[in-house]
C-alpha cells in the first residue's frame, strides 16, 4: 500500500482559515467585553445627584464653543476642550436643580477669550441670584488676569497662599516672521485692498513692527478691554475701577497676598481651609462632603435636553461655528456650514436660527459661501447672530445678511478687508538647495508659480482681484446694515472694532451673550416657550466617557503620559503652520494677537 502525501495547500489553507475565524471571533467577544465594561461605566445609575451636592468646576484648558474630547492612544487618555454652550446650561440647570446646592470652581491653567470669559462670569452672577453660593479658588503657581476676572465674580475668591498674582492691565505681542523669512531667502508679496491700510494680518511677513495703523487700533480695543474688566470686577469686588486702575499702574499685586491687602481676593487658604468653608456651608461633616464633577453634570444635561429637543418639535435652532473659514477641512468650514443652515431652514418646526460666530475670518469663497446660504435663510427664518470672542474679517462677513447681531462688548469684529499673499520660494531653492528651474510656455502669464517674482501686470491683476471683492465685502455689509458703501469704507479698511464700538458706529445692534440673542430670537419669533437645538447635533460618546471615568478614579498612572511641547513653541508653530491653508484670496483678522 503506497504512503500517501499531503499537499502544502492542504495544511496551510485550513489552517489560515482557522485562524483568521478564531481571531474574527476572539475580536468580537473582545469588543462585547469591552462594550459591557463602557456600558456599566457609563450606566445612567452612575449619575445620580445626591442631596447636598455641590458641583466642582475645573476651568483648567481652553473653552471653546463646542465641547469635545479627544482619545490620545500614546499616553491612552483624553485630550478636553470645554464646551461654553455646556457650561451655560450645566449653570443654568443647577440654578434649578434642589439638589445642587452651590458650585465650587477651581481655576488654573485657562484658556479662553476675554468675550467667553465674559459669558461665564454673567452666567455665574445669574446662578448666584437663586440664592446658592459659588466659592471660587485660584490654585495654580500663577493666577491669570483672566482667570481672576472669571473667580472675582463669585461670591467669595481666595488663592493658595504662595501662589504668585499680578494686576497689572493689558498688553499684547505680536510675533514678526519677516527676518525669519530673510533668512530662508524667502520674500512674501503682498496683496490688500488699495486702502485698507488697518488689514495688518499680513504685517508679521514684511515689517519687523507694527504700522502706526495697527498700533492705534490695537490700542483702542485694548483701552476698551481695560475698561470693561474694571467695571466688572469692581461691581463684584465692591470697589472702584478708578482704584483698580491705581493697582495696575503702581504695580501693587504680586502675589495672592498682595490681591487680598488690596481686597481683590478674600483671603489666602489651603484647599483643606476651603473644604472646611464649603462643609460650613452645606451643613456637613468634610468627610460628607459630596462633590460632582461640573463638566460631566453639564455635558449629562446637555446631552438629555437635546435628545429631549430632537423629539420634541425644537422652534429655535442654534448653529455653532468656531475656527477659520474654510471650503474644507478642520475649523469653520463652508461645507458643513451651509450644510447645518439647509437642515434647519428645512426643519418645519424650527421658526428661527441663531447663528453663533467665533471666527478671524479665513477664505473669501468659504465665507461667500456662507453668506449666500444666511442670506436665503433670513428669507424664510430670521437669523440672529451671537457673536463670541472674534466675529471679524470673513466672521463679520457671514454675519452681514443676519436680520439682527448682538455682540459682546469685548467682542473682536469688524476688520471689513481683504488681501492677498503669495510667497517668492525661488531664490531659496536655488540658494538653499541648488534647485533651479526653467520654463516653455504658449503665453506669458501661463506658469504662475512661487518659484519666480511676479511681474508688475501680474500684480496690477491680482490687485484688481483683491480690490473686486473688496467691493463686493463693502457691498455686502452695506446690504445687510442698510448703510452706503461710502459709509461702510470709512468704517472698514480692514479695521478692526469692540463689541461697544461696532454698536456705536452701525456694525451690532446690541450687546449680549449666546444667551441674549436665543432669548431676543425666541421674542422676535413669538415663541413663549423656548425648544433649542444645537448644531451639529449633540452626540453622546460613550468610550470617551469611560476613559473620563478612568482618567476620575485614579486609574491610569502620570507616568503613562507623554511629555507636551511648551505651548509657547506650539503657539509659534501653529501661526506658521496656517501659512499652508491659505489658499486664495483672503478675509482675515489683523494678528493673531495674545492678551494678557
Amino acid at each position: 500500500m503506497s504512503e500517501r502525501k499531503v499537499t502544502f495547500g492542504r495544511i496551510f489553507w485550513p489552517s489560515l482559515w482557522a485562524a483568521l475565524i478564531v481571531s474574527v471571533l476572539g475580536l468580537i467577544i473582545w469588543l462585547l467585553v469591552i462594550g459591557g465594561i463602557i456600558s456599566g461605566f457609563t450606566a445612567e445609575k452612575g449619575f445620580e445627584v445626591k442631596d447636598k451636592t455641590i458641583l466642582h468646576m475645573q476651568l483648567n484648558g481652553p473653552i471653546g464653543e463646542k465641547g469635545s474630547s479627544e482619545f490620545d492612544p500614546m499616553s491612552f487618555s483624553m485630550s478636553h476642550v470645554a464646551g461654553l454652550s455646556d457650561i451655560l446650561h450645566g449653570l443654568e440647570a443647577a440654578k434649578e436643580d434642589k439638589k445642587i446646592k452651590g458650585i465650587f470652581i477651581e481655576i488654573d491653567n485657562l484658556s479662553c477669550g476675554f468675550a467667553t470669559a465674559k459669558e461665564i462670569r454673567d452666567a455665574i452672577n445669574d446662578f448666584e441670584e437663586s440664592g446658592k453660593f459659588v466659592v471660587a479658588y485660584n490654585s495654580g503657581e500663577v493666577v491669570t488676569q483672566k482667570e481672576y476676572y472669571i473667580a472675582s465674580a463669585a461670591n467669595e475668591s481666595y488663592g493658595f497662599p504662595s501662589s504668585m498674582m499680578q494686576f497689572l492691565g493689558l498688553g499684547a505681542e505680536l510675533s514678526f516672521f519677516k527676518t525669519t523669512l530673510e533668512k530662508l531667502d524667502v520674500e512674501m508679496q503682498i496683496i490688500r485692498g488699495s486702502d485698507n491700510d488697518f488689514k495688518s494680518a499680513v504685517e508679521p511677513f514684511f515689517r519687523n513692527d507694527m504700522s502706526d495703523s495697527s498700533r492705534v487700533q490695537i490700542e483702542r480695543y485694548m483701552a476698551e478691554f481695560w475698561k470693561e474688566y474694571r467695571m466688572d470686577i469692581a461691581k463684584d469686588r465692591k470697589t472702584t475701577i478708578e482704584e483698580l486702575d491705581r493697582i495696575a499702574e503702581n504695580a501693587l499685586v504680586q502675589s495672592v497676598e498682595d490681591a487680598v491687602n488690596y481686597k481683590l481676593i478674600d483671603a489666602t487658604k489651603y484647599r483643606d481651609e476651603v473644604m472646611t468653608i464649603l462643609a460650613e456651608k452645606v451643613n456637613v461633616k468634610e468627610e460628607k462632603l459630596e462633590f460632582m464633577n461640573f463638566s460631566k453634570y453639564a455635558k449629562k444635561r446637555f446631552y438629555q435636553d437635546q435628545a429631549l429637543m430632537k423629539n420634541d418639535k425644537p422652534n429655535i435652532a442654534v448653529i455653532l461655528a468656531e475656527g477659520g473659514v474654510a471650503k474644507s477641512g478642520e475649523g469653520l468650514t463652508s461645507d458643513e456650514i451651509c450644510e447645518l443652515f439647509k437642515e434647519a431652514r428645512e426643519n418645519e418646526s424650527v421658526k428661527t436660527i441663531v447663528f453663533r460666530i467665533n471666527s478671524p475670518g479665513g477664505s473669501a469663497l468659504a465665507s461667500d459661501e456662507i453668506w449666500r446660504e444666511v442670506q436665503k435663510t433670513n428669507k424664510v427664518k430670521k437669523v440672529i447672530v451671537s457673536m463670541g470672542d472674534v466675529a471679524a474679517s470673513g466672521g463679520y462677513y457671514i454675519a452681514a445678511p443676519a436680520d439682527r447681531i448682538f455682540a459682546d462688548a469685548n467682542t473682536i469684529t469688524g476688520s471689513i478687508g481683504v488681501f492677498g499673499m503669495i510667497p517668492y520660494t525661488g531664490k531659496m531653492m536655488e540658494n538653499k538647495l541648488g534647485i533651479t528651474f526653467d520654463r516653455a510656455s504658449t503665453n506669458k502669464h501661463a506658469i504662475m508659480t512661487t518659484n519666480r517674482k511676479l511681474t508688475e501686470e501680474e500684480m496690477v491683476i491680482i490687485q484688481k482681484g483683491v480690490d473686486d471683492i473688496y467691493q463686493q465685502f463693502k457691498e455686502r455689509v452695506a446690504e445687510g446694515r442698510e448703510m452706503t458703501v461710502e459709509e461702510v469704507n470709512v468704517v472698514g479698511r480692514g479695521r478692526v472694532w469692540t463689541g461697544r464700538d461696532a454698536l456705536n458706529i452701525g456694525l451690532v445692534d446690541e450687546l449680549g451673550g449666546l444667551k441674549d440673542a436665543i432669548a431676543y430670537a425666541a421674542k422676535n419669533a413669538g415663541i413663549k416657550d423656548s425648544k433649542v437645538l444645537y448644531y451639529p447635533l449633540v452626540k453622546q460618546d460613550k468610550f470617551a466617557e469611560f476613559i473620563e471615568q478612568l482618567e476620575e478614579s485614579e486609574e491610569l498612572e502620570a507616568s503613562t503620559k507623554v511629555p507636551e511641547i511648551p505651548a509657547s513653541l506650539m503657539h509659534y508653530y501653529n501661526q506658521l503652520k496656517a501659512l499652508e491653508s491659505y489658499q486664495g484670496i483672503q478675509m482675515r483678522m489683523p494678528y493673531e494677537i495674545t492678551i494678557e
